[in-house]
């Protein structure tokens, strides 16, 4: 039995220690506490501040904060050291490009997947261009635009409405009116013997086809959809296929347009949007020569550019760019691009001694030469044709980065010195035989593909059947000595059971 008297005076006894061990240690504490609290108002008191509270943004200022933190996002092609320094943009990826070779002057997060809005479209009049004809019919079904919400951009064209599609596009790249944009694929589609997901389908098909691997398209008029994404450098691609196309240019130089009344349509008229086309407007710009314009609350504001000065051509894309400074931030980058690249033709410049002729072509055979870069400063790539052996492709990159291509015919000392190389396949296949000096032997391909002369094929046949015959004589001894083994084992066990009979006769 425990005595609870004692274990109740052994804890009291206990607890009276511990307090005694904590008390100057709390005390000493508080005093800290107490002289840090006394410093502190004394300090606020001498200098007559008093302590700060964290304002709330208004919502001006949170928009200004904002625009700046976007206009100091990293713009990746001014790492690239001597290369020329682009401004900053208020849109979260830009691009330019130079439409003849791909080159990128300007790149600003340019594989960030965005939202399109209604620049979507002209990859909707690429498509429509390449599978339809201008006289086609366009007619308006309920799906046209059934969709239409209220603030959707649209100039009123109703199920039932009959007309071109030429109109169509005109009313899609000026006016961006959606229920135009939807029946251009559903009756581009239908007279090519499909229908409109066939149409969209082959807007992400095409994309592809020019490079772009970064997008994904689900309908005609960039109508926000949450699988209906692409990027700056896509959409460049998709403008600089659309210079191929002058009936393109023509509409998108258009400042008014109208669809004149018929039996099957009311009278619509419209204007072109994009306003660095419009002469005397304060956003013009004399250099641009297309374009379109985009926006949704998801996407913010979205621009392609097409601008052409001399024989320069340039695509340039702004997206997710925040206020109004789509028209301003693209007229800096053209100023930017035309100003620190200039247009400099491979031949007369090319020294390599295996490059021959430099051949015409529009898209290629010059470079786009950074200010401050001499043309001995680029690296040369030589590809020769599979098809043409005597030609080949020349990339010529700075630090990596494309700046220009060539065709070129091969030099004949090149030629010389690579023969067996540039031969044509089809003259090797169809050779069946080789002529050396006072011989001629048949070509015939060993395991390995490679072709040798009948003579070295017999020897290492030889040596082949040499290394067998080998083998078997060495089979043949070994087979001789386990015999001659054996038949001793045999003796020895015979003559051990002879001695042992002896033995016990002798018994």
């Amino acid at each position: 039995m425990f005595n609870r008297k004692k274990i109740g005076r052994r804890c009291l006894a206990a607890l009276l220690a511990l307090s005694l061990c904590l008390g100057p240690v709390v005390q000493a504490n508080a005093a800290r506490t107490n002289s840090s609290a006394t410093a502190k108002t004394t300090a606020a008191k001498k200098t007559g501040k008093k302590r700060k509270t964290k304002k709330k943004l208004t919502p001006e200022q949170q928009r200004e904060k904002e625009l700046k933190k976007v206009y100091k996002m990293k713009i990746q092609s001014n790492q690239i050291k001597g290369w020329p320094k682009g401004p900053g943009t208020y849109g979260e990826s830009g691009i330019v490009m130079d439409a003849g070779t791909g080159a990128i002057l300007y790149a600003k997060n340019i594989d960030t997947h965005e939202y399109p809005a209604s620049i979507t479209k002209v990859l909707t009049a690429l498509v429509a261009l390449e599978n339809g004809k201008m006289d086609d019919p366009v007619i308006f079904t309920k799906d046209c635009v059934s969709f239409i919400q209220p603030g959707d951009s649209s100039i009123g064209l109703k199920k039932g409405n009959k007309i071109t599609l030429e109109q169509a596009l005109y009313a899609t790249l000026l006016a961006s009116a959606n229920e135009a944009a939807y029946a251009v694929g559903a009756n581009v589609g239908k007279n090519a013997g499909h229908d409109y997901n066939w149409f969209v389908q082959q807007m992400n098909v095409r994309c592809k086809e020019l490079g772009g691997n970064n997008s994904h398209f689900a309908n005609t008029n960039g109508l926000h959809d949450p699988n209906h994404y692409t990027c700056a450098r896509d959409m460049a691609l998709i403008g600089r296929e659309l210079f191929k196309h002058p009936e393109f240019f023509k509409i998108v130089q258009t400042l008014n347009y109208t669809i004149p009344k018929s039996k099957t349509v009311e009278k619509h008229e419209f204007y072109q949007k994009h306003k660095m086309l419009w002469p005397g407007g304060s956003y013009y710009y004399k250099y641009a020569v297309g374009g379109k314009t985009g926006f949704t609350s998801d996407a913010l504001a979205t621009l392609i550019t097409m601008a052409k000065k001399g024989d320069t051509k340039l695509v340039c894309v702004v997206m997710r760019t925040h206020g109004r400074n789509i028209f301003p931030d693209t007229r800096h980058l053209f100023d930017y691009a035309f100003k620190n690249f200039k247009k400099t033709p491979v031949s007369g410049n090319e020294t390599s001694k295996d490059v021959g002729e430099i051949l015409a072509d529009e898209n290629s055979g010059y470079v786009m030469l950074p200010k401050g870069v001499k043309f001995s400063d680029l690296k040369m790539k030589m590809e020769v044709d599979k098809s043409m052996p005597s030609e080949a492709t020349l990339t010529y990159t700075y630090r990596d980065n494309l700046v220009g291509s060539a065709r070129a015919k091969l030099s004949q000392s090149y030629l010389d010195a690579h023969k067996a190389k540039v031969e044509p396949k089809s003259s090797v296949k169809n050779q069946s035989k080789v002529t050396k000096p006072g011989k001629t032997e048949r070509m015939i391909k060993n395991k390995d593909k490679k072709i040798l002369p009948e003579k070295i094929w017999k020897q290492l046949a030889a040596k082949y059947q040499q290394y067998g015959r080998t083998k078997s004589y060495e089979l043949a001894g070994l087979v001789a000595v386990l015999i001659v083994l054996i038949l001793l084992f045999i003796a020895r066990l015979i003559k051990m059971r002879r001695f042992k009979k002896k033995r016990k006769r002798k018994r």
